[in-house]
């Protein structure tokens, strides 16, 4: 395990992506959100992905310094085309397109189709409640098959993420964030690293086996080598039976179907669509009473009495400020397999050994 303060993994991260053709400002604003998902303890969406985010970039998957374009426009809607730019960079712009109409109409949604990975959905969420906005996100991942539909044992769905962001007056916000499958494929990705196991029956294999192991999703894999979840024979489960299958057949049909995106397919280009709605609450709550209401109901929830072995019942982004708290005191772990994949991949686009040896002095 190594531990990296987090203005040096910004730093080393932003000097990858620089040495791939991306701008000096896409190639921090990358390295500054993967870092963050580390920070809040999502190590699945965090420098792990960086990577992944180079072979997509050489492929031509994605497409560095893109900006999106808006295809639709009225008052209060908006489609917004990522041209498979880094989500780093596009989804940001479709949040403040929302941003922007929700302000002048109460009520704003924006689809956001093509756009390369969008990482940690809690920031667009976060991004929104810190102009006072609530937002709903729904979201899929386009060519990216990895979840067994629930009664099945293949891969039809991507892990399909489904975000809520409500502001708080002098708080942080409330962010319910999460994949619809048991794990996100980005936590298979950590287990194959040297990182945190899989929960009991995460995946299930063709014969219907349940497993927590990653060569089901990807296939045979040396430590430091490619994942590719196609090689795999099995597949993730959806959470809760038919609940989490149904949700994400949803965010199929929503973030990616409606958007333009395309739900998810076998030999597709990779993509995220996002759709998102976003509603300024000083509009509906014309008497004032919503902030107050949700600090009430807050503590009501916090005030019950635990079970056994848990220290306190949370709500929604709890354990993220934990984390974020204690990483930014003492740096992020990073297991010694994704370290090496990383400073593999800064090798290959021609980062100095200097640069390398530096980012863990």
């Amino acid at each position: 395990m190594v531990t990296i303060q987090v203005q040096k993994l910004i730093d080393f991260v932003a000097e990858v992506f620089a040495h791939a053709e991306s701008s000096p400002e896409e190639a921090r604003r990358i390295a500054t959100y993967l870092t963050t998902a580390n920070l809040t303890g999502h190590d699945s969406h965090g420098v792990i992905r960086v990577p992944v985010y180079i072979r997509w970039k050489k492929m031509g998957s994605v497409v560095p310094n893109q900006n999106a374009e808006v295809v639709v426009d009225t008052p209060s809607l908006a489609v917004v085309d990522g041209k498979f730019g880094y989500g780093q960079t596009v989804a940001p712009q479709a949040v403040r397109i929302g941003i922007e109409k929700c302000r002048k109409a109460g009520l704003a949604a924006v689809a956001l189709r093509n756009a390369g990975h969008i990482g940690r959905v809690g920031d667009w969420a976060e991004m929104a409640a810190a102009e006072g906005l609530v937002s709903v996100h729904f979201v899929n991942a386009a060519g990216s098959l990895l979840v067994a539909p629930f009664g099945g044992v293949e891969k039809r769905l991507s892990t399909a993420p489904y975000c809520v962001g409500i502001p708080r007056q002098g708080h942080d916000p409330i962010v319910l964030d999460f994949a619809t499958s048991i794990v996100a494929e980005g936590k298979v990705l950590v287990a194959s690293r040297g990182g945190k196991k899989l929960p009991v029956g995460a995946l299930i294999d063709s014969d219907g086996t349940l497993s927590e192991d990653p060569t089901v999703l990807y296939g045979p894999h040396t430590p430091d080598g490619p994942r590719d979840h196609t090689k795999g024979t099995g597949a993730i489960r959806a959470f809760g039976e038919h609940k989490g299958s149904g949700l994400a057949f949803i965010c199929e049909l929503l973030g990616g179907a409606l958007t333009g995106t395309g739900a998810t397919a076998p030999n597709r280009r990779f993509a995220n669509g996002m759709l998102a709605f976003y509603v300024d609450p000083k509009v509906v709550d014309t008497s004032s009473v919503f902030d107050c209401e949700v600090s009430r109901y807050v503590d009501f929830i916090r005030a019950t009495k635990p079970v056994a072995g848990v220290e306190q019942v949370l709500i929604p982004g709890d354990p993220e400020r934990k984390t974020r708290a204690e990483r930014t005191r003492n740096g992020i772990p990073l297991p010694d397999d994704t370290w090496a994949a990383i400073v593999n991949t800064a090798r290959e686009v021609g980062v100095s050994e200097v640069s390398i040896q530096s980012a863990t002095a």
